[in-house]
């Protein structure tokens, strides 16, 4: 059972760059999806996560407006849009599963990918 985040790179502030989290061992669709995100020094942030139950979707103040999960059940795949990016909003990238609904705080995942590093930068 493992999760793989892919999509991250170096984009300019005002930039756009899609996430995309996948599963081998599991299929998403019976999961929430949350894409959490941990800038050096700092502590790892819940950014976004969509609901399996009602598809609810759920954002940190940071980031509404700018970011939007989604997801493809023909590809099993969730996907983070991240458009009008910010320096601040350099981290590595992290995607994780739990069973139905969204959770609050890290420790309430299962399922965890290994990471995508996103740079914004001039």
């Amino acid at each position: 059972v493992q999760l793989q985040a892919s999509g991250g790179g170096l984009v300019q502030p005002g930039g756009s760059l899609r996430l995309a989290c996948a599963a081998s061992g599991f299929t998403l669709e019976h999961y929430a999806i949350a894409w959490f995100r941990q800038a050096p020094g700092k502590e790892r942030e819940g950014v976004s996560c969509i609901s399996r139950s009602d598809g609810a979707t759920y954002y940190q103040e940071d980031v509404a407006g700018r970011f939007t999960v989604s997801r493809d059940v023909a590809k099993d795949t969730v996907y983070l849009q991240m458009n009008n990016l910010k320096p601040e909003d350099t981290a590595v990238y992290y995607c994780a599963a739990r069973v139905l609904v969204c959770a609050l705080w890290a420790y309430e995942y299962d399922y965890w990918g290994q990471g995508t590093q996103v740079t914004v930068s001039s």
